[in-house]
């Protein structure tokens, strides 16, 4: 049993706004989550500006996906006693720089004390036509943003004791706002590929009720690898050109490797999740 999904059907009982990359109550977009050490993070992976900007960029991507400006964030820290204040400056350097990037004012929060670092934040966004995970059709063509596979690389370097580039999208996620915002209005579902490909496949499918057709095997190294925050999207056909337009524009490489049909979809790989 994922006790995740179990976990969260407790509440879908009572409301229809649980379930895709965040919130949507009128025009305000709410998303949120967590960044805890020795779950998403170990303090020697990265530095501390590295670990604020990162618990800032997954959130911002969770917005990007529900096409939603970023406006405003919440954040909750659980600072371990024996930080000094030069590690506090890191921290809050980190969440400024991604905030001041976004044009993102840091609202309030709360700040605790805890033997570890532990990261929550929230951030509230704005959007007219937020796109959702429900919203793929049968006929749309399926697409990601990006290379996948080197995130899941780079974490086993790090498991290993080995360092990684500090420009590895592991440390810090490569996110592809202004080319999604000019291409949302084609877009019929999307969501971020935070936990890989195929459970992200997975969640579309549950959501939309469709299965996808494959134009080629996709490896287990693409498919499973997480904290990638690259797009994944389906749109009908007849956008195709402008869409690539758009990623030239960008300079952002597509990769469309599968169309929608009727039936399901289910990966065979475990979930990391509990």
């Amino acid at each position: 049993m994922n006790k995740e999904d179990y976990f969260i059907k407790q509440f879908t009982k009572q409301t229809s706004l649980i379930g895709d990359d965040a919130a949507v109550i009128g025009q305000t977009v709410y998303s949120q989550d967590a960044f805890f050490e020795n779950v998403h993070f170990k303090k020697e992976w990265m530095s501390l500006k590295q670990i604020a900007a990162k618990s800032m960029l997954v959130n911002i991507s969770d917005a990007i996906a529900m096409n939603a400006i970023p406006q405003y964030a919440l954040l909750t820290v659980a600072i371990p006693p024996y930080f000094s204040t030069s590690d506090l400056r890191k921290l809050a350097n980190g969440f400024k720089k991604v905030a001041k990037d976004y044009n993102i004012k840091i609202i309030g929060g709360d700040t605790i004390c805890n033997e570890k670092l532990d990261i929550s934040v929230t951030i509230i966004s704005k959007s007219a036509n937020p796109i959702y995970r429900s919203g793929a059709k049968k006929g749309d063509l399926v697409c990601y943003t990006g290379e996948l596979g080197s995130c899941k690389k780079d974490l086993k370097r790090l498991f290993k004791g080995k360092k990684i580039p500090s420009k590895s999208k592991f440390i810090k996620p490569r996110l592809k706002g202004e080319f999604f915002y000019d291409i949302a209005k084609y877009v019929n579902s999307s969501l971020d590929i935070s936990d890989g490909l195929f459970f992200e496949l997975q969640r579309v499918s549950k959501a939309s009720k469709v299965g996808f057709e494959f134009f080629d095997k996709i490896s287990e190294n693409i498919g499973t690898s997480g904290e990638e925050y690259e797009m994944l999207f389906t749109f009908p056909k007849k956008h195709l050109e402008k869409i690539m337009l758009a990623s030239k524009k960008h300079n952002i490489a597509l990769n469309i490797f599968a169309k929608v049909i009727d039936g399901t979809f289910e990966t065979k790989y475990k979930n990391h999740h509990f």
